[in-house]
């Protein structure tokens, strides 16, 4: 399981990586000029801010697997970050109805990251 938690580290910083690229990926230079003030900067917030949540949650896997898989807290916290990714999946088909094949692979990607936080809490031996 030691190994499991050390993939969802690296899954967690693969995606605040991709974050960082979210300006250009999305041309939000153009396109979020098209927003009110506050709402370009509350984009620009949440997106950073996610990028803080995604690069702590991989380090934290990372560093501290064996007392996530030690402890109730590191169950909860695998518990929590495995609802994260259900809760993105669920608002992917809420909010973002295109059928295009990067959402698809957008969905399948959240759907590995809610599969790869719940196996420790499934199959954890203690």
């Amino acid at each position: 399981m030691e190994t499991i938690i050390i993939i969802c580290g690296i899954y967690s910083l693969l995606l605040g990586g991709f974050h960082l690229f979210f300006w250009t990926f999305f041309n939000w230079k153009k396109d979020l000029s098209k927003l009110s003030q506050i709402n370009k900067g509350i984009m620009q917030i949440l997106n950073i801010q996610m990028i803080f949540v995604f690069f702590t949650t991989g380090l934290i896997c990372l560093y501290f697997n064996k007392d996530i898989l030690e402890t109730n807290f590191g169950k909860y916290f695998l518990f929590v970050n495995s609802g994260f990714w259900a809760l993105r999946i669920v608002n992917q088909f809420l909010f973002l109805r295109i059928n295009d094949y990067r959402v698809h692979l957008l969905t399948f990607a959240f759907f590995i990251g809610c599969v790869l936080f719940l196996i420790p809490v499934i199959y954890q031996t203690n």
